[in-house]
């Protein structure tokens, strides 16, 4: 299976610029720098592979429509860069996914269609048959890795020495990138995944060497519902070629971070992008070492309990 490589990323982040935002490093303590891409125009750093794979794909087929799957974030990403391009953009997304991230897909122009969460992919492939439209998927396509990878290319641009990188993981899109231009550019850092304890799939998964699925329903009972996906095949192989390990942390945890992120750094974060900070404060610092905070796009009542 082939991995995406330094080149492809180098290429997504040429392709990227003036659509995405590139977001500084924040430092927080003496250890720990804040990666915060819930500053980008989506709020999510899911307009980096969004974009990039709306741009590979030619005109005419682009100008049919795209549709994706999502728990949110991606459902902007790919609305907020169809509308860029100015194509048409069919969204599927759980019942279940936070009222401020539907109406900020529906903001952006996309249709939005809510169905149950085990339902998703199979409800955007029917729409794709239907409409002749091309699927954006969330993280399993090289395109969508290769723009999330540009996290990881300036993450070591912005600090060379750094020791740790510590990235959310749901799909596996976001690190399976992130590492890939980690480790091509700074072999010696070590890149950690983070997951809910209640979501833990991936961190299974990488310590038994082979990919473990738990049920829908299971990976739905934590906060942080931008992390309730699971690894594909294509970014397994890229976390059992790249990542270090994988952590898990507790909803108390998880919730803690997210106040002391809008306390301490003034910074609106989610539950899902608060993990790694989560895992920062539970575990002593290897070294400088870089937290990648995936988004903001929090449900207000979420965020007021826990301030």
């Amino acid at each position: 299976m082939a991995l995406v490589t330094i080149s492809d990323i180098r290429a997504a982040a040429d392709r990227i610029e003036g659509a995405a935002v590139r977001t500084p490093l924040l430092r927080f303590d003496d250890a720990l720098w804040l990666k915060p891409e819930s500053l980008q125009p989506v709020g999510a750093f899911k307009i980096r592979g969004a974009y990039n794979a709306l741009a590979r794909l030619p005109e005419d087929v682009r100008a049919r429509g795209v549709v994706a799957y999502s728990s949110g974030n991606h459902a902007q990403a790919v609305a907020y860069a169809a509308k860029l391009f100015g194509v048409p953009a069919a969204i599927v997304v759980p019942d279940t996914t936070p009222r401020v991230k539907v109406d900020a897909t529906l903001s952006h122009g996309a249709e939005v269609v809510q169905v149950a969460m085990a339902q998703r992919e199979s409800r955007a492939a029917e729409l794709v048959a239907e409409r002749g439209a091309t699927l954006i998927p969330p993280f399993d396509h090289p395109d969508v890795i290769a723009g999330q990878g540009t996290v990881g290319l300036e993450v070591v641009a912005g600090l060379p020495d750094v020791a740790e990188v510590l990235v959310p993981v749901s799909g596996g899109g976001l690190i399976s990138g992130v590492a890939a231009a980690v480790k091509a550019l700074s072999p010696a850092t070590r890149v950690i995944g983070v997951e809910p304890e209640l979501a833990g799939d991936a961190a299974e998964s990488l310590r038994v060497g082979r990919l473990v699925r738990w049920p829908a329903d299971e990976r739905a009972r934590t906060v942080a519902d931008g992390l309730r996906a699971e690894p594909s095949e294509l970014t397994f192989e890229h976390m059992r070629a790249y990542v270090d390990d994988i952590v898990t942390v507790s909803e108390e945890q998880i919730g803690a971070a997210v106040g002391v992120l809008a306390r301490r750094a003034r910074l609106v974060v989610e539950p899902s992008g608060a993990v790694t900070v989560a895992a920062h404060l539970a575990r002593p610092s290897a070294g400088p070492t870089v937290a990648v905070l995936s988004g903001g796009n929090v449900d207000p009542e979420v965020f007021a309990r826990y301030l």
